[in-house]
């Protein structure tokens, strides 16, 4: 009896495979690129850093339509000059840049020039209290249990009010 019942199994099973979907990894079709869909890059961009004190001045300012990108970045360099440099970029022929100077190099300013931090300003803080004059004087708190403050249950019955 068991023979049959297992038999009787086995063929149902073999039967019912055939119905069964199948799943397996195929290539995709078609290549990545041609599946995404890409708009063109377009942005503008501008920023800029001057700072007196530490002598920083630098910035950078940047514009791209699709494959075209054109710009442009300064640095003030220690010696006093200014260099410009004003880029371009398109698809085939990458990037192209010119480089300018503006200014002379004084090479004295960057050996006379010395870093002096700026002096911290600090002033002491004011006591915002009065320590007691001597320990006969401070009073020992008492404790007492709490005393409970609720109040006893009311009695209700059927419908509450």
């Amino acid at each position: 009896m068991n023979a049959k019942v297992l038999f009787l199994l086995g063929v149902v099973a073999v039967a019912t495979a055939d119905k069964l979907p199948t799943y397996s990894y195929g290539a995709p079709q078609g290549s990545f690129e041609d599946s995404m869909e890409y708009d063109d890059a377009k942005y503008d961009f501008n920023w800029a850093v001057k700072d007196e004190y530490s002598g920083n001045d630098f910035g950078h300012q940047e514009s791209r339509d699709g494959d075209n990108t054109e710009g442009s970045y300064y640095v003030q360099l220690p010696d006093g000059r200014l260099q410009k440099v004003t880029y371009y970029v398109d698809g085939d022929n990458g990037y192209v840049a010119d480089v300018t100077y503006e200014g002379e190099a004084r090479y004295d300013s960057v050996e006379s020039r010395e870093y002096a931090a700026p002096r911290p300003v600090y002033s002491a803080p004011r006591p915002v209290y009065s320590a007691p004059e001597s320990e006969e004087s401070v009073e020992t708190p008492v404790y007492s249990p709490p005393r409970p403050q609720y109040a006893a249950p009311r009695r209700s019955y059927g419908f509450p009010q």
